[in-house]
């Protein structure tokens, strides 16, 4: 009975290790209070956080797949940097106020302040 227990705790461990990192491979989830932690920490020169994010720029979190290239992430913003960033993004025709800067894709909720990014679909 413990022989058996024994091998299904270790089948079970096999199983569970497989999938996690089959599923979650190789995946890295970022927090960052402001601007200044994102450059201390060089997210934005490892292409993890837009170069274009406001100086006043909190609650910032960047999630990264190296296996796949996938960036996601979001941002607050306080109202003083809203026209200079929103100068610099181009809106995209037909897409539902998606808005580019060079290789990410932005969407902005003005209302609450806050911006999702992701970078583009590789071609």
């Amino acid at each position: 009975m413990i022989k058996k227990a024994i091998i299904g705790m270790i089948l079970f461990s096999a199983i569970f290790y497989y999938t996690l990192t089959q599923y979650f491979g190789d995946v890295q989830i970022n927090k960052y209070d402001s601007k200044a932690v994102v450059q201390e920490e060089q997210a934005i020169e490892r292409g993890w956080i837009p170069g274009i994010i406001p100086d006043s720029a909190f609650e910032i979190a960047e999630t990264h797949n190296l296996d796949t290239n996938i960036i996601v992430g979001s941002f607050k913003y306080k109202e003083e940097d809203e026209a200079s960033f929103l100068k610099q993004l181009i809106l995209i025709e037909d897409s539902n106020g998606t808005m580019e800067w060079q290789n990410f894709l932005f969407k902005v909720d003005k209302e609450k302040k806050r911006v999702k990014f992701r970078n583009k679909p590789a071609s």
